[in-house]
């Protein structure tokens, strides 16, 4: 797919904002982070659109989400990822974007592999621990807004808020975000909108 250099940082901007909020950013917030016109922001992201880059929900404000098959460049770069903020999993926390990456290199050496379509985010709290995911750990995430029950997810709750926990789709339509320690009770919500799967794990000693 060609893309320009500025398409690039619009789908890096998107993915991001998508990641700490749960939703797109407008035109004018993508304009002023660029210092580019709205106009030319709008023109850029209906080439996107266009290219198959990007979709966009009908009628739908802050709707616009990058293709599964989408990846960007700092999603396949040798032994780094994009680390993206922080996850909860204790309390749910605010979360937030930050422009930093994950040099896997840096932290394990040359035997790690490379994925694409995936970024990273550093655990808070000790809610996952009793499945191996400890305070401290980077988790590695496989972009996606679908999850299959028992798969651990990055989770935007409809407070705003975002945790890492196990899905579960109940018979009764909630969903359960089920925590693997004890001392903290599941999260049970009407909704929530999946950022991610946990495809990995990593820690440094």
């Amino acid at each position: 797919m060609n893309l320009t250099p500025k398409q690039l940082r619009i789908l890096q901007l998107i993915r991001d904002h998508r990641v700490a909020y749960g939703y797109s950013p407008t035109m004018q917030e993508l304009a002023e982070e660029l210092d580019i016109s709205k106009v030319t922001v709008f023109e850029h992201v209906e080439a996107l659109i266009k290219k198959g880059a990007l979709l966009r929900e009908a009628n739908k404000a802050r709707s616009l989400s990058i293709a599964d098959h989408t990846i960007l460049p700092d999603e396949t770069q040798p032994l780094t990822f994009p680390l993206v903020g922080k996850i909860a999993a204790g309390l749910p926390i605010e979360k937030y974007a930050q422009s930093d990456v994950l040099n896997l290199e840096d932290l394990f050496g040359p035997r790690i592999g490379q994925k694409g379509g995936t970024f990273a985010l550093r655990v808070e709290g000790d809610s996952m621990k009793d499945e191996g995911i400890l305070d401290g750990d980077y988790v590695i995430i496989e972009r996606t807004e679908v999850a299959n029950n028992g798969q651990r997810v990055v989770a935007l709750l409809p407070n705003g808020e975002t945790t890492l926990k196990t899905f579960f789709k109940e018979s009764n339509g909630r969903i359960r975000l089920q925590p693997a320690n004890p001392d903290f009770e599941p999260i049970i919500v009407k909704d929530c909108k999946i950022q991610g799967i946990v495809i990995g794990v990593m820690r440094s000693y």
